[in-house]
């Protein structure tokens, strides 16, 4: 017996809309995330600041690699998004809905359900984030691969020295060994080629580098999300009583939501921002590479760059080097991008959260369709 025509959203439905909105509002300012990951992953002292602002990273990519460049690892990062979202609001849902029940369950039948507590938001958002965190995070390693490319630090695997580096080598002429030695190795940046150079260099639990901060991170969006329903709370019985509208009528406007959603995760980035940074020079693997080449000066940058993968730099360690050359605003290098890109992605999320619930509830209901028996 078919089941009956679906007329609101499951926590499956939610967790589709949260990817879909996800995705979208991630697509339109991609290529800040890209500087914003730029910047991030840098590890360069006083003398080079002036070439981590916004505009010469964008000026730089559009003249090295051309307007595909602000679109590196865009397809990596599109499915990190929606797996990250989907992930995030399923468990989201699941959670919150459960304690409403178990919440309404204990009190009479005719009471309304009180608001949840600002602890208890977060706490459901933690709960959430670092579930979506496990599963999803091999994929955002990759992606972080994929933005940066080789444009911090990264050496240049080199084919074999043919036999006339030999001869050219005791001549001391540079240009004429690189020439001997060969052409560089065409570097894949491709998805499967980046997973299969982390497991290759690191191991399967490559993939799950900066797992730790990613943990400790949950409580971004658990805070973006606290915060968020709380004002928006606070807005609506404000309405009702100003209107006199019901809680089920009473509804935000578009630019208000956009001004709630910015300003939360304004206050969760500014918060959680030094570990974003951490955890993406973990994952960039720029930490180790620095490491390495402090604690062995007279290595050359490509083998001290293989030395970095017998050990990782833990994200207290990259916050405390960060502070003893740069002080406490080196912990926020980059932050600039980085709300500018995750103020405008929220609030476009929030904006549009309405509208790709309409459209989960159509996909769902196309599916309870294609599913019915045909007469």
């Amino acid at each position: 017996m078919s089941s009956s025509k679906p007329t609101q959203l499951t926590p499956f439905g939610y967790a589709l809309a949260g990817a879909l909105g996800g995705c979208f509002s991630t697509a339109v300012v991609y290529p800040l995330d890209i500087v914003k990951t730029r910047i991030q992953a840098a590890t360069v002292d006083k003398d080079n600041k002036k070439k981590l602002g916004i505009i010469s990273i964008l000026m730089g990519i559009l003249k090295e690699e051309g307007i595909a460049g602000y679109y590196r690892g865009f397809a990596a990062t599109m499915i990190n998004t929606f797996s990250m979202q989907y992930a995030y609001f399923l468990f989201y849902s699941f959670v919150r809905t459960n304690y409403i029940k178990r919440l309404s369950a204990r009190l009479p039948a005719s009471s309304k359900t009180p608001a949840l507590s600002t602890a208890a938001e977060l706490t459901m958002g933690a709960i959430a984030g670092a579930l979506a965190q496990i599963f999803t995070i091999p994929v955002a390693v990759i992606a972080t691969r994929q933005q940066i490319g080789r444009s911090l630090d990264r050496p240049r695997k080199l084919r074999p020295a043919s036999p006339l580096s030999a001869s050219v080598e005791g001549n001391g002429n540079a240009k004429d060994v690189e020439k001997a030695e060969g052409k560089e190795d065409e570097y894949d940046d491709s998805f499967f080629g980046i997973a299969s150079e982390i497991i290759e260099e690191e191991g399967v639990g490559g993939l799950w580098l900066g797992i730790k901060p990613g943990l400790v991170l949950t409580v971004n969006p658990a805070i973006t999300y606290g915060v968020y329903e709380r004002a928006k709370g606070v807005l609506l019985l404000a309405q009702e009583k100003a209107t006199g509208a019901t809680s089920r009528h009473a509804k935000l406007s578009p630019w208000t939501t956009f001004f709630i959603g910015a300003l939360s995760k304004t206050l969760a980035t500014v918060v959680t921002y030094p570990y974003i940074m951490a955890k993406v020079r973990i994952q960039a693997r720029s930490a180790d590479i620095e490491e390495a080449v402090v604690e062995h000066q007279p290595l050359p940058p490509k083998h001290a760059y293989h030395h970095a993968h017998s050990k990782h730099v833990g994200a207290l360690d990259i916050l405390a080097r960060v502070w003893r050359k740069r002080g406490f605003l080196g912990w926020y290098q980059g932050m600039g991008a980085q709300i500018t890109k995750a103020v405008i992605s929220q609030a476009l999320l929030f904006m549009s959260k309405d509208q790709f619930e309409h459209w989960a509830l159509a996909i769902m209901v196309l599916f309870w369709k294609l599913r019915q028996p045909k007469l």
